[in-house]
């Protein structure tokens, strides 16, 4: 039987390719999004993380995530967190999320403040010296076909001198100086956000919350602890993840599900005559039943194969074409496609495989 199953796949070598090919696209495709999408939301989780922050303060009307946040809060409102007890380091922000040749987050900073909540580790160069001046990081810089300090680079539509470079993890890739950005927003001395730092975090984080929020003209604001604000940057929390992916994993499953069930059926009318010799030398309905699955599994298999291969050759192809990308490949995501794959390659063989094992052997013998 194991003969006879090999043998009707490789009489059919181009269907079996394409048959195989499918679910290996099925792979590929949930893979890949999986792993942009989650390597996206990821990296920021790691960005946000490097920055060195202990909580974050915004105004009421700001967004959940910080680089969909309008500049609507005076910096001078640095000056009064500043003084509040417990609070070490205040440093004002604004981030905007870009989207003209790729998508990204450009952060205005004040370099000093910024600097202090945890220090920038210099690759070459150093801080801002002018108004245009902008600090990269590593990845940016191999991503723009080696950039070097003293490059100009286009940001917010406008030429900016590199003037460092710096290691990867610090909230953003690109940092231009606060002042710069709000002029070019039209928005003189706003912030979107305050990045704190506080004594013996997080110790006093409640007190330092309570004292904001009974501060006058700051009630109304958001604070939270880093802790916190890291746990909106989940699937939950951000609009639509969950949404797009699972359309991604339905389509893909339709392909899968599609290419099988056409092979399979087109096989079973094809062999009408072999299945009938079968039944007729004593073959059970479960007999037939499992040669149809059985080659379906082989193609599934040989699929997956195809598509977890092919995936981990775009992450690195990804990689090196786009250093700042972020492309996530987890155990639990290959495990959770290879499961789809040959799931939805089984359902598509069940009626091929049904309508085989119906089959009258008197009716299948004589069939032409």
């Amino acid at each position: 039987m194991n003969k006879l199953i090999v043998g009707n796949l490789v009489h059919r070598p181009l269907r079996s390719m394409i048959s195989a090919f499918a679910v290996a696209i099925e792979v590929v495709m949930i893979l890949s999004i999986a792993g942009v999408m989650f390597g996206i939301l990821n990296g920021s989780r790691t960005q946000t993380t490097g920055i060195g922050m202990d909580m974050i303060v915004r105004p009421g009307a700001g967004s959940t995530l910080a680089n969909l946040s309008a500049a609507a809060a005076d910096v001078r409102v640095a000056d009064v967190l500043r003084g509040l007890p417990h609070v070490q380091v205040v440093a004002p922000s604004n981030i905007k999320l870009t989207v003209s040749s790729n998508v990204e987050n450009i952060a205005g900073i004040d370099y000093d403040s910024y600097n202090a909540l945890r220090p920038f580790v210099f690759l070459s160069g150093g801080p801002f010296q002018d108004t245009y001046d902008a600090i990269i990081d590593d990845l940016q810089a191999a991503s723009g076909k080696g950039t070097k300090v003293g490059d100009k680079i286009k940001i917010l539509g406008h030429d900016f001198n590199v003037s460092g470079i710096v290691e990867h993890g610090k909230g953003s890739r690109k940092f231009i100086p606060l002042k710069t950005m709000d002029d070019l927003d039209g928005t003189p001395n706003k912030a979107a956000l305050f990045y704190l730092k506080t004594t013996d975090s997080p110790k006093f984080q409640e007190a330092v919350r309570q004292e904001i929020l009974a501060t006058k003209g700051l009630g109304g604001y958001q604070v939270q602890t880093a802790e916190e604000y890291l746990s909106m940057l989940t699937p939950e929390h951000v609009p639509a993840f969950n949404i797009g992916l699972r359309v991604v994993i339905g389509i893909a499953v339709i392909i899968g599900f599609l290419v099988i069930f056409q092979s399979m059926y087109t096989a079973v009318m094809e062999r009408t005559r072999e299945i009938g010799i079968l039944k007729s030398m004593g073959a059970s309905k479960l007999d037939i039943i499992s040669v149809v699955l059985r080659e379906t599994a082989i193609l599934a298999s040989v699929g997956v194969i195809l598509g977890v291969s092919a995936t981990f050759g775009l992450r690195s192809f990804l990689h090196a074409r786009f250093p700042t990308m972020s492309f996530q490949l987890t155990p639990s995501w290959i495990a959770t496609a290879v499961l789809i794959a040959l799931f939805g390659a089984l359902l598509g063989a069940l009626y091929p495989a049904a309508k085989a094992a119906a089959k009258d052997p008197i009716d299948a013998l004589s069939y032409e």
